[in-house]
């Protein structure tokens, strides 16, 4: 685990207080060089209680903007409450391969 995978972790523990968190390093799925910048966010937490999913959303860009702006170059994000994940955790969907492309590529 590297230090971007940890951070995440820290940072998500700390100011959304998940039940349960799983953050998954994709980097391996990258059509290129990129290393520890893709990653997949299962979050349950009390804070998204009665909050729409762009909220949600907002609440956990907000807490990595800092990841966001330098190392982290793509973050799935799946956010639910306790009685959704009750539901919902067989239903998380799979991350599809990255197809490449950057502003660099002109794609």
């Amino acid at each position: 685990m590297n230090i971007t995978h940890q951070t995440i972790i820290s940072k998500l523990k700390q100011d959304l207080a998940p039940v349960v968190l799983d953050v998954q390093n994709e980097s391996h799925m990258h059509s290129g060089p990129a290393q520890d910048s893709h990653f997949k966010v299962i979050i349950v937490s009390d804070e998204f209680n009665d909050k729409r999913l762009i909220a949600r959303h907002r609440m956990v860009n907000a807490c990595l903007a800092d990841e966001l702006a330098g190392a982290v170059h793509a973050l799935a994000i799946h956010t639910y409450t306790q009685d959704e994940w009750q539901t919902e955790q067989h239903n998380v969907p799979v991350s599809p391969n990255c197809m490449g492309g950057s502003k660099t590529n002109n794609i």
